[in-house]
């Protein structure tokens, strides 16, 4: 049994709370340190919690309380500009849907879950150094506090402090050529089956959308666009102003054209540039590690991400509870999860480009997908292994 007691986790957004809570579960006290004043109430859009996700979510007992936040999508409806479907993809016998969820609703349930079972999280602690030796290391922040552990976790996303410090070559996160829209439009007309998420994929851009209890219609799309543009740069453009760009972009397509004309500016959020980490060739030195999008973060069109970052945080828990140091615990926890999440990242890759590509292309899709969801697009070869992932929390770890 490995000598680890004590962990220091940098980031408290999904990967923090949830390596801490599997941390605490293999008998290692965790300390989450989140660099903002709060915690992520009221930030970021949706994202979707896949079976396989969800399946980690139980190992620590959070996964009923995620549930009650969560709607579940049972199929997925792909369709072309016109409103035709050209393929359906159901949910896979004996696995739950997949819940999709506001990030900020899951940030608070998490918190809120770790706090209960004794995780402590810490607020406005930006960390700016470390000091690491051969038996611990220490993490200095920017309010000129420090903290000690035995290992230093970065959680702390795509932009993490952490990876720089394991590695100052480490890559960055790349621009996918889309900006990330979404609203809410209230009596367009779109009909779309309960449960059911569509993809549409329009002349111009990809739109995605799914109705809501209350008879409204959700929507995202993905705005090709040559220059990235961040959160906040986005947001200072006028709402009105990109639901005119918007408008017309989707104008032709259907239901596009519809949800876009129901949405006000008011109900526009604004997401910026979506990103994607190339594979990372460092994801631990010393006494430092990473998780979640620190270390892998593929773009949304994977529906992965918070999914993948859940797995992680299980296994290195697993790993650092099982093997007897820490540098075989940290080769173990990245031979067991690289070759996954970057497979995971290539294809979400190849879903980008198919978004981004120009009318012409989106036409053979339209042709193609037919026949292919008749012959290799089958859900159990798309998804089977993706979603039906599932870590054996009492089996062994071994190096």
């Amino acid at each position: 049994m490995a000598n680890i007691k004590t962990a220091l986790i940098i980031g408290g957004g999904i990967a923090g709370p949830v390596t801490a809570l599997a941390l605490r579960k293999a008998g290692i006290e965790a300390t989450v340190h989140e660099a903002y004043p709060s915690s992520a109430q009221g930030v970021g859009g949706t994202l979707m919690v896949a079976p396989n996700g969800l399946d980690a979510l139980r190992i620590i007992g959070a996964d009923e309380a995620v549930r009650a936040i969560g709607l579940p999508i049972t199929r997925m409806v792909m369709a072309n500009g016109r409103g035709k479907s050209v393929g359906e993809f159901p949910g896979l016998p004996g696995m739950p849907p997949s819940l999709l969820i506001w990030r900020s609703e899951l940030c608070r349930v998490l918190h809120r879950h770790a706090a209960a079972h004794g995780v402590s999280i810490e607020y406005g602690k930006r960390l700016i150094g470390i000091d690491q030796t051969a038996t611990g290391i220490t993490a200095r922040f920017s309010d000129g506090s420090n903290a000690s552990a035995d290992v230093l976790i970065g959680a702390d996303g795509i932009r993490s402090a952490v990876r720089m410090l394991i590695d100052p070559q480490a890559p960055g996160p790349q621009y996918t050529g889309l900006l990330g829209f979404g609203g809410r439009a209230m009596g367009s007309g779109a009909i779309g089956r309960p449960g059911a998420m569509h993809f549409v994929h329009g002349k111009h851009a990809f739109l995605g959308h799914w109705m809501e209890p209350d008879g409204s219609a959700m929507w995202f799309g993905n705005l090709p666009h040559p220059t990235p543009l961040t959160a906040a740069e986005a947001r200072a453009v006028p709402a009105a102003q990109w639901l005119e760009t918007l408008r017309e972009v989707y104008r032709d397509d259907v239901p596009g054209g519809a949800l876009l004309a129901h949405t006000s500016p008011e109900q526009l959020l604004v997401t910026g540039a979506g990103e994607i980490l190339p594979p990372v060739p460092h994801w631990h030195r010393g006494r430092m590690v990473l998780v979640g999008d620190a270390a892998h973060a593929p773009s949304s069109s994977s529906g992965q991400g918070a999914s993948l970052a859940m797995e992680s945080a299980i296994q290195l828990a697993r790993c650092l509870r099982d093997l007897p140091d820490v540098a075989t615990a940290f080769l173990a926890y990245e031979r067991l999860r690289r070759p996954r999440v970057e497979k995971v990242a290539a294809d979400a890759a190849r879903t980008n480009n198919r978004k981004a590509s120009g009318p012409v292309a989106k036409a053979m899709f339209s042709l193609l997908m037919p026949i292919a969801m008749k012959t290799f697009f089958t859900p159990e070869k798309m998804f089977g292994s993706l979603h039906g992932y599932r870590i054996d929390w009492d089996d062994v770890v071994t190096a």
